[in-house]
């Protein structure tokens, strides 16, 4: 199966994955963008009680949120690091609903044909 990702786009957002919840850092704008498409997606989706499924979800900055939101929510990236640091932030703050899994969106659809009410 050929899977559309880019070695070394993982490779970098896997050095990056330390700054992930840094709010002022190399993040800072995801950070920022978060609120307005958090309540955008939201609308369009009503994501209380809804499966999401995050593609590429990094460190967990959108699906961290759209758990808080009420989603139970799987976040998937293909970059190990970057999803440590996801599952590390979930465990401290609490957040239910809410997995990560190093996987392929390819593999995942394969997995599970039609799991999710909605993605990102």
């Amino acid at each position: 199966m050929n899977l559309n990702a880019d070695p070394q786009e993982l490779a970098k957002f896997g050095d990056l994955a330390h700054q992930w919840w840094d709010q002022e850092g190399d993040f800072r704008p995801l950070h920022q963008i978060n609120p307005l498409r958090l309540e955008w997606i939201d609308q369009q989706a009503q994501l209380a009680g809804k499966r999401v499924l995050d593609v590429g979800c990094g460190g967990g900055i959108l699906a961290e949120s759209m758990a808080l939101r009420g989603a139970d929510v799987l976040g998937i990236d293909l970059s190990a690091k970057p999803l440590r640091v996801a599952q590390l932030h979930a465990l401290e703050t609490g957040v239910a609903s809410l997995r990560y899994r190093e996987v392929s969106a390819e593999a995942l659809a394969d997995e599970l044909p039609g799991n999710f009410d909605a993605f990102t």
